[in-house]
């Protein structure tokens, strides 16, 4: 399905997978006005349309070896060159890349963005506010707002201390350096680093291990893990208590009891 011309949806042969692939090469795939419209709206498709009824789980992913330059350029020329004011200016980011990361953040499937080339700005925000990010030995992170004279947005300072800590957070922002796919790994910014070669295969097989769990249970984790540091320890508790007697009631519980002792591999259907 595309999504204008610069983002493209599709669903997995069985439709257990939804890749969202950003598809503006010629920009690095920067996150313009049409393509945070068109991830904003793939995500509204893969949750409400009957196609996507089985997706477990959304892959975001960028063509022509870039993942996304950020910050559209060419906007923000248009923007120095434009007499619009500044109330009008924030809000026009609040609709678009701001609400893009808060639903991308919330969503409930389990997200993986998949890595290739640079992400850097707020294409760096947008693979970090992913679960889960796979990158190629050749992609490179950058929160490089400073270059173009500009404070952190989309979500910087919230995303990027949760997963690095604040010193570490301080010093990539602060510097703006562009580090590449193992450091970004040792940092805990990137899950898995593979070889361009193997990157397909091995992407592959780290997907099919997501979506082979059991999808009522994995929208509870997800949800608890996000959620988990901003809450107390006895909230914590209390809300994971809450969603293990919502799973125990379904029948991916039994059938992952039954398989356990059975000694096969479980085969969860999602209710």
């Amino acid at each position: 399905m595309s999504l204008g011309e610069a983002v493209h949806l599709e669903s997995s042969d069985d439709g257990h997978v939804a890749t969202i692939t950003l598809d503006q090469p010629d920009r690095r795939n920067a996150l313009s006005r049409e393509i945070n419209a068109g991830i904003t709206e793939a995500l509204d498709v893969i949750e409400d349309d009957e196609v996507y009824a089985d997706a477990r789980c959304v892959v975001i992913e960028g063509s022509g070896g870039s993942f996304s330059a950020g910050g559209d350029i060419e906007a923000m020329i248009e923007g120095l060159e434009g007499d619009m004011p500044l109330d009008e200016r924030v809000r026009a980011l609040e609709r678009r890349t701001n609400q893009l990361m808060a639903r991308l953040v919330s969503f409930p499937l389990p997200t993986i963005a998949l890595v290739d080339g640079p992400a850097v700005g707020a294409g760096a925000n947008l693979a970090i506010a992913c679960d889960m990010q796979l990158a190629t030995a050749d992609a490179a992170f950058g929160f490089v707002f400073r270059q173009v004279g500009l404070s952190i947005d989309a979500g910087t300072s919230y995303l990027l201390p949760r997963i690095v800590g604040e010193n570490v957070a301080q010093e990539l922002v602060l510097t703006g350096d562009i580090i590449g796919a193992d450091r970004a790994a040792d940092l805990g910014l990137v899950n898995h680093v593979y070889p361009s070669e193997e990157f397909d295969e091995r992407a592959e097989e780290f997907v099919e291990k997501i979506v082979a769990g059991p999808p009522v249970a994995m929208r509870h984790m997800k949800r608890l893990i996000g959620e988990g540091l901003d809450k107390s320890l006895e909230q914590a508790l209390t809300d994971e208590a809450t969603a293990q007697g919502i799973v125990f009631q379904t029948d991916d519980h039994a059938e992952g009891v039954s398989a356990f002792f059975e000694d096969r591999e479980p085969e969860y259907e999602g209710r």
